[in-house]
């Protein structure tokens, strides 16, 4: 009982994540200012490894046993946490640049 809630805890999470992913890719393709959509695109990096991180706990507890499934896990959650620190990096190098250009022109 508990793991089928939990389960559809995960279910959710990973439509929200999807969500928050697709909209900052949006709007990282319709901002005019370069250092904004970086950091927009810097966002969907480390909403997308979420994703793939809460797609991996999804299947281990959907589908057991499998040597398939086990290293399918292991490589979306590799992937998931590279995107993860990758979108951070990304995110504190485009906040650094927006914060200079602020400086500058004040």
């Amino acid at each position: 009982m508990l793991i089928e809630v939990f389960k559809y805890v995960l279910i959710a999470l990973f439509a929200i994540v999807m969500i928050c992913s697709a909209l900052n890719s949006i709007r990282s393709r319709r901002t005019p200012d370069p250092h904004l959509a970086g950091l927009y695109r810097s966002w969907t990096n480390i909403w997308m490894g979420c994703m793939l991180m809460l797609l991996a706990l999804i299947l281990m507890f959907v589908y057991t046993g499998s040597t398939l499934s086990v290293i399918v896990e292991a490589l979306f959650l590799v992937i998931g946490a590279y995107n993860v620190f990758a979108g951070l990096r990304n995110r504190s190098y485009y906040a650094r640049l927006q914060q200079r250009s602020g400086d500058a022109s004040a």
